[in-house]
């Protein structure tokens, strides 16, 4: 199944990323949270890629158990850093054998210790290489990561946005947004990218605020921003997570209600390996997806 297909068919669709932990105990506890989301019927879940491939293995290993056993449609994530076109071509060869053919195609963060990115000889140096690459050797269903606030190292949205194009242009079938929390950013964002005819479907990425010091790193990373407002309210509670988890998850919540009213794609949820929040949000949003959804034409005998 192609996840483009479910995208244009039943919108808003449902999604979650998780990334695979290091260790066996790990990989299993996970395993057990992502049987325990399946009743909440996603459309896909998402696999990260450690920089430089350092999961690989399990990233392949844990997209084919979830596509075997789960009955659950993967997406995996794959990226350019460290690695030559053979390499890159060698674990697409691997997802194919298990049946996996929708990818995250992205140009990856650099390694620990590096300021900026450089493609290793004969590997690529842009997502939209990579995608490219994809498209010619493979049938393949590509996603393309794109950011509502502009690429960190972008300098400044019309120029992020030209780029966004030449992954569109090189192949890619749909995009999911970094995460923000000011859903202005989003719709301004979709405008935009309407205007530079990027016209493929566009899934928002949601991550539910959890911990202060942890959604601070995460922000610096990605360059996207916490609203003045709700940064007080998270910094107020600190030292409480339980009371910083309830402020995240209700500005989660509002922020989908508000994107499904306005007609996105899908909601794809980073959930850091965790369900609590991500359960708690489509409990309250499950009628306004089902509501949003086109009926299915039935034909009378």
């Amino acid at each position: 199944m192609k996840i483009i297909d479910c995208i244009k068919a039943h919108p808003p669709t449902l999604s979650f990323e998780f990334f695979p932990p290091r260790d066996d105990v790990g990989f299993w506890d996970l395993y057990k949270t992502i049987l325990s989301l399946k009743q909440l019927e996603p459309t896909y879940v998402s696999v990260t890629y450690g920089a430089g491939g350092s999961t690989r293995k399990k990233t392949v290993d844990l997209v084919g158990r979830i596509k075997t056993d789960a009955d659950i449609e993967p997406v995996a994530h794959l990226t350019c850093v460290g690695a030559t076109r053979r390499e890159v071509a060698e674990v697409v060869d691997e997802l194919v054998a298990a049946k996996v053919n929708n990818i995250l195609a992205l140009r990856g963060d650099p390694p620990a210790g590096q300021e900026r990115f450089t493609a290793v000889e004969g590997g690529f140096a842009h997502a939209a290489d990579l995608i490219g690459f994809l498209k010619d050797r493979y049938d393949l269903c590509l996603a393309g990561a794109c950011h509502p606030e502009k690429h960190p190292e972008a300098t400044d949205l019309k120029s992020d946005l030209t780029h966004l194009k030449r992954k569109v242009d090189a192949g890619c079938d749909y995009l999911v947004t970094q995460l923000f929390f000011d859903n202005t950013d989003f719709f301004r964002f979709r405008e935009l990218a309407e205007r530079q005819g990027i016209n493929v479907p566009i899934v928002v990425g949601i991550m539910p605020i959890l911990s202060v010091k942890q959604i601070k790193r995460f922000t610096k990373m990605c360059g996207a921003r916490i609203p003045e407002q709700l940064l007080h309210k998270i910094e107020a509670v600190e030292d409480d997570a339980e009371a910083v988890r309830q402020v995240g998850t209700v500005h989660a919540l509002k922020q989908c209600e508000e994107l499904i009213a306005n007609g996105v794609s899908g909601l794809h949820f980073y959930t850091l390996n965790r369900s609590t929040a991500t359960r708690a949000i489509f409990q309250h949003i499950k009628d306004l997806v089902r509501e949003a959804r086109p009926v299915e034409q039935t034909s009378n005998p």
